[in-house]
């Protein structure tokens, strides 16, 4: 805890960051990590609540109370090497977790929940400000070689734990750089993405390797957003070179709109907008002509994916933005009803602030066109009773629209590397693997194991952060027995 009586005597203080005017104008990051003062006053709300709630609603499972106590005695040496204990990105989670910590912390009861996810920000930053993150080589090597295929935040963690067990360890990529969805998904302004190349740096210099433009299949699939694969290698050869293959792709299959007028141009995944920026950010030359500039954008979908579409678009300078979902409204409650479990409340993120119309209850009819390219579409306006919906009568309309993107979620990891394994999936399409006991996340094919977005669906970063660091003992003790790695 931090001091006895901070959460009756301090307010829950916001990361300072640019107005919402100047931030459009760019793509770097605008939120600042609080200043050590700031930071060990906001550690001092932690209060001494008996069962810490906050570390149960955390996926990894971070020791908060701990570090909220040293960030407030101005330790910080001590709260990073408590942090790293749980957690090997928090520089990845401190920017983009949606913190289901502080909607368990007692405080949501009926207060502003202590600002965890800061204070996270605060002490990673200041390790690497300070020279404190540094590679931790494993004193003695294995012999053993683990592939890994995929290199978002569950690949990542599950390699960076493996080499400093002691292991050789290779990690797949079908990208041109390394991050999955960290580098291609996220957009700068909520990631530089020079935050995930110092990591890197790291994790090489504790003797990962790294293979990128490789596609893990039988045949490459087509250059582009999402692969920029140049080889390919046979799932079959990876068992036969490795000790152990890991599986932890994301759930890249996204969820199709398939209403009449879907074939007119104009009409795009998400995750066939976001990345293209993301590339250009990072200086390629010839990418995909696709902008939002001068256009009325309709973003279908409420989640953080159509979010980062909002935030994009208006940098592109859209005519419009709109944002709509076919759940209903969610309530806009001023403390967690549902405490400590996650609630269904409205949220609006920083891309929100920027400009944007949002509105619930619609579902889409039709794509409307002329000589091929987008113009319209046509909507509808449900009524939800029970959790089922119903159209309303007469509420037809139209929206005017020259880029529609499709945000609503992600169905499952890619089909055809699971089928060439011969892995057993579940009723959803992704690998079958169970999370605790004896042989956990090993698939039904010997030697083959699972994590992340492979084996859970699509999920958050700290998901994927915990299912690696947890995939990663699992192998550990499949190799050697035994394993020393925390869990």
């Amino acid at each position: 805890m931090g001091k006895i009586t901070g959460f009756l005597e301090y307010e829950r203080l916001e990361e300072e960051h640019e107005p919402k005017e100047a931030r459009r104008k760019h793509y770097h990051e605008f939120y600042l990590r609080l200043s050590d003062e700031a930071a060990g006053t906001q550690g001092a709300r932690c209060m001494d609540c008996g069962i810490p709630f906050c570390m149960s609603g955390c996926p990894v499972n971070n020791i908060i109370p701990d570090f909220n106590d040293l960030v407030y005695q101005q330790d910080w040496q001590r709260a990073i090497e408590t942090l790293h204990s749980t957690n090997n990105f928090p520089e990845f989670t401190g920017r983009v977790c949606p913190a289901p910590c502080e909607e368990a912390c007692v405080l949501r009861i009926n207060d502003d929940a202590v600002g965890i996810k800061s204070i996270e920000h605060a002490i990673i930053d200041k390790a690497w400000e300070e020279g404190w993150v540094r590679p931790q080589p494993a004193a003695h090597r294995t012999g053993k070689k683990v592939a890994i295929v995929g290199s978002g935040p569950a690949g990542l963690a599950c390699a960076q734990q493996l080499a400093r067990a002691g292991h050789e360890v290779t990690v797949f990529e079908k990208s041109d750089r390394i991050g999955g969805l960290l580098r291609y998904g996220i957009p700068d302004f909520k990631l530089d993405k020079s935050v995930i190349d110092r990591r890197l740096e790291q994790m090489r210099s504790e003797g990962v390797a790294f293979r990128t433009s490789t596609f893990v299949g039988e045949q490459s699939p087509a250059r582009g957003v999402g692969s920029d694969a140049t080889e390919s290698v046979a799932p079959q050869q990876l068992l036969a070179e490795f000790d152990a293959v890991v599986l932890c792709g994301g759930s890249e299959q996204p969820r199709d709109l398939p209403v009449p007028g879907r074939e007119l141009d104009g009409v795009h995944f998400a995750m066939e907008f976001l990345p293209l920026q993301n590339k250009r950010v990072a200086g390629d030359r010839g990418v995909k002509d696709l902008w939002a500039s001068g256009k009325h954008v309709v973003i279908i979908g409420g989640g953080d994916t159509g979010s980062d579409c909002v935030g994009t678009s208006n940098r592109h300078g859209a005519k419009s933005v709109t944002q709509i979902e076919l759940l209903e409204r969610p309530k806009d409650m001023e403390f967690n009803e549902s405490w400590p479990y996650w609630p269904q409340r409205l949220r609006t993120s920083a891309s929100h602030e920027e400009g944007v119309e949002r509105d619930w209850s619609i579902a889409t009819r039709a794509f409307l066109g002329e000589n091929g390219k987008l113009k319209a579409l046509r909507a509808v306006r449900l009524e939800w009773k029970n959790g089922k919906m119903s159209e309303v009568a007469g509420s037809e309309f139209e929206l005017p629209a020259e880029l529609v993107l499709l945000a609503m979620g992600f169905v499952s990891p890619l089909q055809s590397m699971l089928e060439e394994l011969g892995v057993e999936k579940d009723a959803r399409g992704n690998a079958k693997a169970a999370t605790e006991g004896p042989g956990c996340y090993a698939t039904s094919v010997p030697k083959v194991f699972a994590a992340g977005d492979t084996r859970r669906g699509q999920s958050l970063v700290v998901w994927a952060i915990r299912e690696g660091r947890q995939c990663a003992r699992a192998v550990d003790e499949f190799l050697m027995g035994f394993s020393e790695l925390p869990r």
